[in-house]
């Protein structure tokens, strides 16, 4: 058996679209080739449930790049930022005012433009409440959406004690409290080093892809890059054959070592 962790955005899932019905199905072939599945995104639970079939919501996962993990049901343990922090991060949102989306345990705050790509995917099923900034018990992710400069804006995150992603050329910054990951949410779901295939395409797949045992680009990301040699097109019927691939080695290499036994 061997535990196979995705990012959706981008990876196997694409346009802020659900899972396509033939990637769903080649993910219900390799749990029935008996490997287990874990979803690993940038993505709150509440936003990283709707993209996924009603049977694969009760698969481990871990949402806000580590700062939710959900190991069973519904049940949802997340990290937040020390009050001092947030509050840091808040004047920086007023001084560059920016705009932002922000995550609690369940509700969250927006500003900017509705049409945001990033606005038009969060809460479509309407599970929460979108509230005020000052009504959030906790921060647990924020997303600057937009800021008067963007730069200078990610510098001074730098000197907090936050983890910051840059995405791409839009000019977004994803924060998360320090020590908070996608490595160290599989950590909590009790998954060991090396004992993972792991599939991304971004820089917040690095740390899950640094204790892989192996893994799988989509697309070209510089960062990945450095840490594997396989990568794949950014298409999703070139992933959903690499996924199959994978699948059919590892079955060679089970049969290969029942036979030396």
């Amino acid at each position: 058996m061997m535990i196979f962790v995705y990012d959706l955005d981008g990876t196997i899932c694409f346009k802020g679209k659900p899972l396509s019905d033939p990637m769903v199905r080649v993910l219900d072939s390799v749990k029935e080739n008996g490997h287990e599945i874990v979803f690993a995104s940038a993505r709150p639970i509440r936003d990283l449930l709707p993209v996924l079939p009603a049977h694969m919501r009760h698969a481990p996962m871990v949402g806000g790049n580590g700062a939710f993990i959900k190991a069973d049901g519904l049940n949802i343990s997340t990290v937040h930022f020390e009050q001092p922090i947030a509050e840091e991060i808040i004047r920086l949102i007023k001084t560059y005012e920016a705009d932002y989306l922000i995550d609690s345990a369940w509700d969250y705050a927006f500003s900017g433009n509705n049409d945001h790509p990033i606005r038009r995917n969060v809460d479509p099923e309407q599970r929460a409440r979108n509230i005020r900034l000052e009504e959030l018990n906790e921060i647990v992710k924020v997303v600057i959406l937009r800021s008067l400069n963007a730069q200078l804006m990610a510098e001074e995150l730098g000197n907090l004690p936050v983890v910051t992603y840059m995405h791409g050329t839009e000019a977004i910054i994803d924060i998360s409290p320090v020590g908070v990951d996608k490595w160290t949410g599989l950590k909590a779901l009790g998954i060991k080093p090396y004992e993972y295939i792991a599939f991304g395409n971004d820089a917040n797949d690095v740390p899950m892809f640094r204790h892989a045992k192996r893994s799988i680009c989509v697309g070209t990301h510089s960062d990945l890059m450095q840490l594997t040699l396989e990568s794949v097109k950014s298409d999703e019927e070139q992933v959903i054959h690499k996924i199959l691939e994978v699948v059919e080695e590892l079955d060679k290499d089970n049969v290969s070592a029942s036979i030396s036994v």
